[in-house]
């Protein structure tokens, strides 16, 4: 019998059930989720479900691109995602990394409590290679599953219903890029996939332009989380219109994080002071010459941040004002 498995064509010597293909290619059955013909096996029935002539199979895990339960509120200033209360403010990706030992020194160092993640096909040609969930733990942090390298809406629903498969994950990241040169989100497509994600009842963060009326339609499909982006992912660039931000923020009743563009701490803290509820980063910190120093770094940047937004600037005035008084000089 033969099936196609992640792409590749296998010859199975006998019938056997998706849990005795697991077993005979070493991988554990509780860190992958299989999709057979398209559909979705549920891993209660992984033992009951007979391969056929011809199947296509796709097993996939978590690579880098907690408990799923709430935590208890922890401060009067904790950010709130969909009835969820997280310390942190700052968001990181666990891609771009040169080891897994990096990747967890480095969210260690940042502070942040939610951790995006890549859906990808499981490597079969050596299974026993380190996953992430190794170095990563799903029980110390919020596993958010993106839909990094989709570009249509099926793709990414897809991608997030194997997700919740593998995991029991239902709050996750959605992103549809529109090209492979920009990596600017295809909002038709987005707002396509988000309807049907908030449909089947994901908590859907969703990555989109900093265009105000999109964040609106969003926000009113039912999204837990508007993220427009700061600048084209990976580039460094920093925030490119605070103002579309602020007009996003202002009319936003859920949680608005800048996502993408942060190149360094002080855009970080810019994004905060301009009222940002969060930053969520990866290139900034994995491709810093010091990783681990650059995630403190943006830990620092986004609670000073926040703070200063809270304290209140002081107004931007045309000339100078002295800050001793001048009655009384000698």
């Amino acid at each position: 019998m033969q099936v196609l498995i992640n792409g590749e064509a296998r010859k199975l010597v006998s019938a056997m059930t998706v849990e005795s293909l697991l077993n005979e290619l070493g991988l554990d059955g509780g860190k992958v989720a299989v999709e057979r013909n398209l559909e979705i096996v549920p891993k209660s029935a992984y033992g009951q479900t007979q391969l056929g002539e011809g199947d296509k199979l796709e097993i996939v895990h978590f690579i880098g691109g907690g408990a799923p339960g709430a935590e208890p509120a922890l401060a009067e200033d904790s950010l709130l995602v969909a009835g969820r209360s997280f310390r942190s403010r700052l968001l990181v990706g666990t891609g771009k990394y040169k080891d897994f030992v990096e990747t967890a020194a480095a969210i260690r160092a940042s502070g942040a409590q939610i951790v995006t993640v890549a859906v990808r096909r499981v490597n079969l040609s050596d299974p026993s290679k380190p996953m992430l969930v190794d170095y990563v733990s799903p029980k110390d942090y919020t596993f958010l599953p993106n839909t990094a390298g989709c570009f249509t809406a099926d793709e990414a629903v897809r991608t997030l219903r194997l997700a919740r498969e593998a995991g029991g994950w239902d709050l996750v990241k959605l992103e549809v890029l529109g090209d492979q040169k920009s990596l600017y989100p295809d909002m038709v497509e987005t707002l396509k996939a988000a309807e049907l994600l908030v449909g089947e009842g994901f908590q859907v963060m969703v990555y989109c332009t900093d265009d105000p009326i999109m964040a609106k339609r969003l926000e009113n499909l039912g999204c837990c989380a508007i993220m427009p982006l700061g600048a084209p992912i990976g580039s460094g660039l920093g925030i490119q219109n605070p103002v579309n931000i602020r007009l996003i923020i202002e009319q936003s009743r859920v949680p608005v994080l800048v996502d993408a563009g942060v190149g360094t701490a002080s855009d970080a803290s810019i994004a905060m002071e301009l009222g940002c509820d969060g930053v969520l980063m990866n290139t900034a910190i994995a491709e810093a010459k010091d990783p681990i120093a650059m995630a403190q770094a943006m830990r620092l940047a986004v609670e000073a941040g926040r703070l200063a937004y809270r304290a209140g600037r002081m107004p931007k005035k045309l000339y100078a004002d002295p800050s001793s008084p001048l009655a009384g000089l000698i």
